[in-house]
């Protein structure tokens, strides 16, 4: 079809989510895809060796599992857990556990301080009690009105402003003030540093907190048979309501009209009308600069969007190993996701290194053992893994400088299980630039759409005064990761985009519905 309801450029997942809420509501809907095939960042494959099965970007999903968008839609996934949810592996030997039992996880943190047990149950407890309104604060569009009463409700006033430093808090901080030895602390920068945050950067504390929290919580699960499925579930999910999608399509263009959006236009000269609004699942500044261009775009717009940050680059490498990782110490063997190659303060080092702009010497990796999470990914005995690290954001990155680099990471994994690379039968790197190609819709192997830093969330992502979907050219909503809440398999940016353009359809059909029964009135009357 060449008319919908609604016209949705891309199907990653926030796309297909948006997708899905539109048909649920009656629309006829139209997803634009520019590579042959769904999902975006949410994709599994065979790219190391036969029979291991690779989550391509992303893999783990605590907030995919627990964000109320992905329940609602009811897509009938089986999760499956690893034994332990992370492990941070530390250089003088010791290792950091989560555990979804919480006296597992709590002994684990006993041994780094007397009282880190206890301490650990009683940060848990404060996430249980607030993690209900909190996670809907976090993935609603801004400001989260009922969900932030409900906060308030349970905070109450002081603890309202606790909570309120809590959430501009460095990480490094916020473990002094929760814990008293180093684990408890480097389990949560750890996860901080999933974003583009150092254990310095202001707010950094809460996502550290909020992932750590949410694997003590319900773990970090992966959808069995692998990342695909999520993906394949949203598609059949669509596809079943009448939505249909076309592959292969890059959109060249956002159709405006007297500050209206009409539709797109494909690289290959398709022009695809929308009756009632296009949704962009694409980065910020594509969707702004490049779809709709300056003419549709007040000027303070454009200025912000030169100031607009990605955040950092990644590297990504896959491996199939023959056997069971020969880990150092027997704690990593059991845990789905590992953290690797630094102590609290190596973790500051690197993210300086980062922020100067050089390639770390030593870098700090996230390490998955798909395997040990699903069975699915591999022959029995044998171990699908992945380790990604982070990178400069840069425009071109030579090849030489990509091999060094993955040399670099084999050897800390090495130092870390010696003997791994004698059993590792089939590889796959993705550089940064591999990373755009797969996916243009991570800009220079960005994975967040935009960096995690206070400076750009909320009322001021991607840029001041657009904290919402909503775009300044009219039927037109940002449904990507650069909008509100940000990166993250957790469906709100596309949720939230959809909630728009129906809110602006109820607006504008209801007020033509009033036009018509005054103007009826009217000539009643006259």
């Amino acid at each position: 079809m060449d008319f919908a309801d609604a016209v949705v450029v891309g199907a990653g997942h926030n796309g297909l989510v948006a997708a899905n809420l539109l048909a649920d509501a009656g629309w006829s809907v139209l997803v634009v895809e520019a590579t042959p095939q769904p999902g975006g960042a949410v994709r599994s494959g065979f790219v190391t060796a036969p029979g291991y099965l690779s989550d391509l970007f992303s893999s783990f999903y605590p907030l995919g599992f627990a964000s109320p968008v992905m329940r609602a839609l009811d897509l009938g996934l089986e999760w499956r857990h690893a034994p332990d949810v992370l492990t941070h592996l530390l250089p003088d030997g010791r290792a950091a556990t989560i555990n979804r039992d919480l006296t597992r996880t709590m002994a684990s943190m006993e041994q780094f301080a007397p009282g880190d047990g206890e301490r650990w149950r009683a940060a848990y407890e404060e996430w249980h009690r607030l993690s209900e309104p909190l996670l809907d604060a976090v993935l609603r569009p801004f400001p989260p009105v009922r969900a932030g009463i409900e906060l308030l409700t349970r905070l109450t006033a002081p603890g309202a402003l606790r909570m309120a430093r809590r959430l501009v808090l460095p990480v490094r901080q916020l473990g002094r003030e929760l814990f008293r030895g180093e684990g408890a602390t480097l389990a949560l920068a750890g996860c901080a540093l999933h974003t583009d945050l150092s254990p310095e950067d202001a707010g950094g504390g809460v996502y550290g907190w909020l992932l750590a929290m949410l694997g003590q919580q319900s773990g970090w699960p992966v959808p069995a048979g692998g990342a695909q499925r999520i993906t394949d579930a949203l598609v059949d999910r669509l596809t079943a309501r009448g939505g249909e999608i076309i592959y292969d399509q890059p959109v060249e263009r956002v159709l405006v009209a007297r500050g209206r959006a009409m539709g797109v236009r494909t690289a290959g000269g398709r022009d695809l009308r929308a009756r009632r609004a296009v949704l962009a699942d694409v980065p910020a500044p594509a969707l702004y600069l490049d779809l709709v261009g300056e003419r549709w775009l007040p000027s303070r717009l454009v200025e912000d969007l030169a100031h607009f940050r990605w955040d950092g680059a990644t590297l990504k490498i896959d491996w199939a190993v023959r056997g069971k990782i020969p880990w150092r110490n027997p704690a990593a063997a059991g845990a789905g996701t590992l953290h690797f190659g630094a102590d609290l303060n190596g973790l500051t080092r690197y993210a300086a290194e980062l922020a100067a702009g050089a390639v770390p010497e030593h870098p700090f990796l996230l390490f998955g053992q798909m395997t040990t999470a699903d069975p699915d990914h591999s022959p029995p005995g044998t171990e699908s893994a992945w380790a990604y690290t982070h990178l400069p954001h840069r425009e071109h990155w030579e090849a030489g400088e990509i091999e060094e680099h993955v040399a670099r990471v084999e050897a800390v994994v090495e130092e870390y299980a010696p003997g791994f690379g004698a059993l590792v039968t089939g590889r796959n790197v993705f550089s940064p630039a591999a990373l755009e190609h797969e996916n243009p819709a991570l800009v220079g192997g960005a994975l967040g759409g935009g960096t995690a830093a206070a400076y750009q969330q909320l009322f001021l992502r991607p840029v001041p005064g657009l904290g919402r979907a909503d775009t300044p050219v009219d039927r037109l909503f940002l449904a990507g990761s650069s909008a509100h809440p940000g990166g993250g398999v957790h469906g709100a940016p596309g949720a939230n985009a959809a909630r728009a353009a129906l809110a602006r359809d109820r607006r504008l059909t209801g007020g033509l519905y009033r036009s018509v029964i005054t103007a009826a009135h009217r000539a009643v009357q006259g």
